[in-house]
């Protein structure tokens, strides 16, 4: 069990200091600045680079959403609290290592927000509660929905990582401006915890809604999967 547990550590660490890491030292710099177009890349191709990487050996979830949904949906049959533990463990190192690059820069007087989400004054856009909770359920249903359908039987091998990816980035376009995009309750974790009270005290949100959309993304890809072909001798072979 401990090459899965170590891909998903692996690959939850990269997602976390290559997205939030754009974030906090990339996006804000005058005149070069990636600004939010290129923190949505900087999420969408380190989810696609690591699920080429070490998705052969994990599954690629690096989310505990994705891994929820997944389970519900019949794909997973590992342990949650293992594929958790690895999940968050990777994106609090992920946190820390970015903790130590920012707090080198000359000058250093704090982390600030440290890419952390959150809804009210500590939302981008100033949008609320409510906008919060709706977009991170909906859009964490629609991104397990891309998931589940891209690595469906039947579709092209090879190809899932690309829309996986370009899935994130999508929603990190939408949602950004209302809670800093997270549908990952180990990305929000893990600099969460560096980021101070605010992030913390809102970080129950960014647990529960991601949750309850993995497992709505999952009975809604339940409701319009397409029937599996028969097998020869009249057999039906299991998704």
């Amino acid at each position: 069990m401990h090459r899965p547990l170590l891909a998903e550590f692996l690959g939850t660490f990269v997602l976390v200091l290559g997205g939030c890491g754009s974030a906090v030292l990339a996006a804000g710099v005058p005149d070069v600045g990636i600004g939010w177009l290129g923190v949505s890349l900087a999420f969408g191709l380190t989810v696609m680079c690591m699920a080429y990487a070490v998705g052969g050996i994990s599954g690629g979830h690096f989310n505990p959403a994705v891994t929820l949904g997944l389970r519900i949906a019949g794909r997973f049959d590992g342990s949650l609290p293992l594929y958790w533990g690895a999940q968050v463990a990777g994106a609090v190192a992920a946190g820390a290592v970015l903790f130590v690059i920012v707090s080198g820069q000359a000058g250093f007087d704090g982390v600030g927000s440290f890419a952390s989400n959150g809804y009210g004054a500590a939302s981008p856009g100033g949008y609320s509660m409510m906008s919060g909770l709706v977009t991170e359920v909906v859009l964490t249903a629609v991104f397990l929905v891309i998931i589940l359908g891209a690595t469906a039987p039947g579709v092209p091998a090879g190809f899932a990582p690309i829309a996986i990816g370009l899935g994130l980035t999508l929603i990190h376009l939408v949602s950004i401006p209302v809670t800093n995009t997270s549908v990952n309750p180990a990305r929000s974790t893990g600099v969460a915890l560096f980021a101070g009270p605010t992030a913390l005290s809102q970080l129950w949100l960014f647990w529960v809604a991601p949750l309850a959309g993995g497992v709505l993304g999952a009975v809604v890809w339940g409701l319009m999967k397409p029937a599996a072909a028969p097998a020869p001798g009249g057999a039906t072979p299991a998704e």
